[in-house]
């Protein structure tokens, strides 16, 4: 028997034991393998009713705690010096972990920057009499290196999986560094707004917890820092008590919103922690905490704010619904809406960033919310499908080489051919989509829709039937070109099918949907997941019984060559 996030057992049906097997053997090809990232700390801990709540689960608190310590250490060992918690991204409990239960964290940095580093952090659950293994949460942080001399070494990828690290925590760190734009963009749009009510809404001022905390040397690191970990699993205790408050029963934590850590706290601080309910929804709730520390008689300064968003299960480990709030005037209300914003971002980062590429349909509504996460899978897509290993060479002609991997539902294929223009003169000219028709005879018209930041673009793609007399395709698609992060990066440019409420699909149309793009590094490299949609035009080329592919890019390599002197940039402007 095993757990479900509610604490309730689980019956081991022919489905879930296997999905533990398959977990236990990729955990287990995982510590077969020959390479270790030097960076990489591993921390085991079994359960104990010390670490436990009133129901026999793993205080999500403790947990914090662990996670951070192994991703501090993580930190420490690749940067040489002492290094702080700055930021933790989005994490999503899976599952909770019995008393009795093993405890595995395993933590390593995916990528350095100048004086910061992403952290990846795994967690997973062992059951010591049966052997099996589950995943409980994933988690990325940022640490920062204390000392201002230190400049950190890059990290060298050495596995696949190391690759797509590495290339997506730019990406992410991209996310983080907008993400409050995101959150006022939303807020100043006023249909997004929901009105209150007051019917039978209970007041938010009873689910008020205020608590105080001594910091001692126990709750500090070797650099007499507060924790990390200890703070959030303080902050963890108070959201906890303020949703039992509203509910009246024991809550189970399911997320923990990104937060950042404003500034360090030391041993001899009080920290002043405050919680309240924001707002609740049909089956959850959301928590707002905020983490305050002084000493002596100095004034309070903000150390950390953090939004929880609680469940409560029935004995079966359904989410039971909630009543709704009546926020306090003016500071309650702001929160109420910002909840409700919040609660847009999550679903958002969870459905089109969380999921499994094959998971999330390709034409993604988009809208000024969610674009950056839009954007972020778009990369990443491209990213990961570079980052295949059992790419096969099909057929090679001067240079030009064609690649496909087949998988179950997919078949992708590559198009690989040298430069002969510098890799950034031949990524702003391929950034123009508006010109592809210059060099892709399937490309009829090339038409900017909407140019969303200098770096992402929305067009319109027209492409003939592949049929005799049948209908013309259009696709809309999100092109975002991002130049290296670091001097060994690729120049990319990615394209995915996304669905604009201003340009609905038509009778004069086809709607189709595709996944493509560009690297360049050192050669330039066209990749394409195929779809049905496509799949007409390449499989003559993937049988070996036509050459179009060559032709086509023969011919953009005479366009990169014929436009290699024009000084004019890419600034292409909404139409």
């Amino acid at each position: 028997m095993i757990k479900n996030g509610g604490g309730h057992y689980l019956n081991k049906d022919m489905a879930s034991e296997s999905h533990h097997k398959e977990n236990l053997h990729n955990l287990q090809l995982e510590d077969e393998g020959q390479h270790r990232n030097p960076s990489e700390v591993k921390m085991s801990q079994i359960v104990l009713p010390c670490h436990a709540n009133h129901c026999g689960e793993l205080s999500i608190g403790q947990l914090l705690k662990w996670m951070d310590c192994t991703a501090c250490l993580s930190a420490e060992r690749h940067a040489g010096c002492p290094c702080v918690t700055a930021s933790v991204d989005d994490i999503y409990f899976e599952h909770t972990i019995g008393v009795g239960q093993v405890v595995n964290i395993k933590a390593k940095v995916n990528r350095a920057f100048n004086s910061s580093m992403e952290v990846g952090i795994e967690v997973s659950c062992e059951d010591l009499y049966s052997g099996r293994h589950w995943r409980v949460c994933q988690a990325f942080a940022t640490f920062v290196a204390k000392r201002t001399d230190v400049q950190l070494r890059q990290v060298v990828p050495c596995t696949h999986q190391e690759q797509v690290e590495h290339s997506l925590a730019a990406e992410r760190r991209r996310m983080r560094l907008i993400h409050h734009d995101i959150m006022q963009d939303l807020l100043n749009n006023k249909t997004f707004q929901r009105s209150i009510s007051e019917d039978e809404a209970l007041p938010t001022e009873r689910t008020r917890v205020e608590s105080v905390e001594l910091v001692l040397p126990p709750h500090a690191n070797h650099q007499v820092n507060t924790f990390g970990g200890q703070i959030m699993a303080w902050m963890e205790n108070v959201a906890t008590i303020a949703a039992s408050r509203l509910c009246h029963d024991h809550p189970t934590l399911r997320a923990i919103d990104m937060f950042h850590f404003r500034g360090p706290s030391q041993v001899g601080d009080r920290l002043v922690l405050k919680a309240i309910v924001n707002n609740t929804f049909k089956n959850s709730m959301e928590v707002g905490v905020c983490a305050e520390a002084y000493h002596g008689d100095e004034p309070l300064r903000h150390i950390n704010s953090a939004f929880m968003t609680f469940e409560v299960l029935d004995e079966k480990g359904r989410p039971c619904p909630l009543p709704p709030i009546k926020p306090e005037p003016q500071e309650g209300q702001r929160r109420y809406q910002e909840a409700l914003a919040r609660k847009k971002i999550r679903l958002d980062r969870k459905y089109i960033i969380s999921c499994k590429q094959t998971e999330v349909p390709l034409s993604v509504p988009w809208d000024t919310s969610n674009q950056v996460y839009l954007s972020y899978n778009n990369v990443s897509a491209l990213k990961m499908l570079a980052a295949k290993n059992n790419w096969d060479l099909c057929s090679k002609k001067n240079n030009v080489s064609l690649y496909t991997v087949e998988e179950s539902q997919s078949l992708c294929f590559r198009v690989e051919f040298e430069m002969e223009i510098p890799a950034q003169r031949a990524f702003i000219l391929l950034s123009d989509i508006s010109r592809r028709h210059e060099w892709d005879q399937h490309y009829t018209l090339c038409k900017l829709l909407l140019r969303v930041d200098e770096d992402d673009f929305i067009y319109q793609v027209v492409t003939p039937s592949v049929s005799k007399g049948g209908q013309y395709q259009d696709f809309i698609l999100l092109a975002s070109r991002r130049p290296p992060c670091d001097s060994g990066d690729p120049y990319v440019i990615a394209l995915r099918s996304v669905a604009l409420p201003s340009h609905p699909p038509t009778e004069e149309f086809h709607r189709g949907e595709c996944l493509i793009g560009f690297l360049f590094c050192p050669q330039i490299s066209y990749y394409n997941q195929a779809s049905p949609e496509v799949l007409p035009y390449i499989s003559t080329d993937i049988a070996g019984l036509s050459s179009s592919f060559y032709s086509i890019f023969c011919a953009c390599r005479q366009y990169l060559l014929d436009n290699i002197i024009s000084t004019s940039a890419f600034t292409p402007s909404a139409l």
